[in-house]
């Protein structure tokens, strides 16, 4: 089991270039079961959870060839319909097969859904859905069997997908993509908001769909009798680019990143400017698209002094739960006390012990975390619990004094890919080790 070893006090200087979204990734990968023609996507990152939704997708009848970041996906086989335990457990993004095996091959039998642990993440928003549009849906043995009405199609209805805790981005994006295949108009309302359901609406059009709305809290979809192949490029990892900012800053450091979507960025941008946190726009960079707001080149600087903030974790346009491990990290060393506020997975704070074994000084109240700033964080041996707590323990450890080793990395190469290469060539010092030697 792989392990991060890692000598904290090295201030970042270099370039990096973000990859393409995980997030977006894996519900454009599974739209190729939507359509017989073959689909291709660039930017795709090599991660654990892009080569599990592979696996899944080929064994659902789906030839997938990829190279350097180009995935080629095309249905050869139909008669596939059932969604493996084996692989579905792996990651809770399997479920987004669901509806489009559903809308283009009438049935499907899907696993209940892994992925991290940190916190519920019910799917009933994504079975109301689905049942809203004539869906036949039980749970069997673990699975949810899933079957179109009489008739042979899903029907265009009102859906509605507000939950306890907001809406749903995986579930916007089953239903949305079941919606293209069925009889008459779709009104999604309370849809997720977030660019990774308009990067998946925009390359769903490509194919010959018709949405309207995608990335406000209403997307209506007007049934086409079938959709086409075509290439798209995956949108930049807003998750990733967040964290090498926040890598940068923790470390008084001085980073350029290209392919960084500061238009998804907002309400990050507003917190880490209070912070003390300078992101810049590098105008005419050579690794600017042509002043594309979500394919910037920027360049990362911050103040010596970080002041305390307040931190609210809100669905899109909101600060994003994914970049709460990250922040919390870079707000032990601020001047002050933050609050930091989880709203959308209320017990997502397995990171703050780890932290505190690194001498960070926190108190937890229900959905949230009382920061003390510190004057230093020291390196310990910590325990990576899920994929972004990882990301918020490899800042900690960049910024503290000795050496700071994290367990259990395999889950930070859920979603980025080969971090420690990247952060050494931004002259950090550290190494991937096998901790079961």
């Amino acid at each position: 089991m792989d392990a991060f070893v890692i000598k904290g006090g090295k201030r970042l200087r270099g370039r990096v270039r973000v990859n393409g979204s995980k997030n977006s990734c894996l519900a454009l990968m599974t739209a190729a079961l939507l359509t017989d023609e073959p689909i291709v996507l660039l930017d795709v990152p090599n991660l654990r959870d892009t080569r599990n939704m592979a696996n899944l997708l080929g064994t659902l009848g789906c030839e997938v060839e990829a190279d350097s970041g180009r995935v080629q996906l095309k249905v050869t086989d139909r008669s596939q319909s059932l969604a493996h335990y084996d692989i579905v457990r792996t990651m809770r993004a399997s479920v987004s097969v669901l509806g489009p095996l559903l809308a283009k091959r009438g049935a499907a039998r899907v696993s209940m859904p892994g992925g991290c642990n940190i916190g519920d993440r019910p799917v009933d928003l994504h079975l109301r859905g689905l049942r809203s549009l004539g869906a036949k849906i039980n749970l069997d043995q673990g699975y949810i069997v899933a079957e179109v009405p009489d008739g042979g199609r899903l029907l265009g209805a009102r859906v509605f997908l507000g939950g306890a805790y907001g809406s749903t981005v995986l579930g916007t994006a089953n239903v949305m993509s079941a919606a293209t295949l069925a009889r008459g108009t779709t009104v999604i309302e309370a849809a997720a908001c977030e660019p990774e359901v308009v990067d998946l609406a925009q390359m769903l059009n490509a194919m010959g769909a018709r949405i309207n709305g995608a990335g406000t809290p209403r997307v209506v979809v007007e049934g086409v009798d079938e959709l086409g192949g075509t290439q798209h490029r995956l949108m930049p990892d807003r998750i990733e680019a967040g964290t090498y900012i926040m890598a940068a800053a923790i470390t008084n450091g001085e980073v350029m990143i290209e392919n960084c979507p500061t238009d998804a960025l907002t309400a990050v941008l507003d917190r880490l400017a209070d912070v003390g946190v300078e992101v810049d726009p590098v105008d005419g960079d050579a690794g600017d698209q042509n002043g594309d707001p979500m394919r910037q080149t920027v360049r990362v600087g911050s103040h010596r002094r970080l002041d305390p903030v307040q931190v609210v974790t809100q669905p899109h346009p909101g600060f994003p739960t994914d970049l709460q491990a990250q922040i919390m990290a870079l707000l032990c060393l601020a001047d002050g006390n933050s609050i930091i506020t989880e709203k959308i997975f209320p017990d997502r704070f397995l990171h703050v012990p780890e932290l505190s074994r690194m001498g960070a000084s926190m108190v937890r109240n229900g959905s949230s975390v009382l920061v003390s700033g510190v004057r230093k964080l020291i390196g310990a041996p910590v325990m990576a619990s899920d994929l972004r707590a990882s990301a918020g323990l490899v800042l900690a450890g960049l910024a503290a004094d000795g050496v700071t080793t994290i367990n259990r990395v395999y889950h930070l190469d859920r979603g980025y890919e080969r971090m420690e290469v990247a952060l050494a060539q931004l002259g950090a010092d550290i190494e991937r080790v096998d901790a079961s030697v």
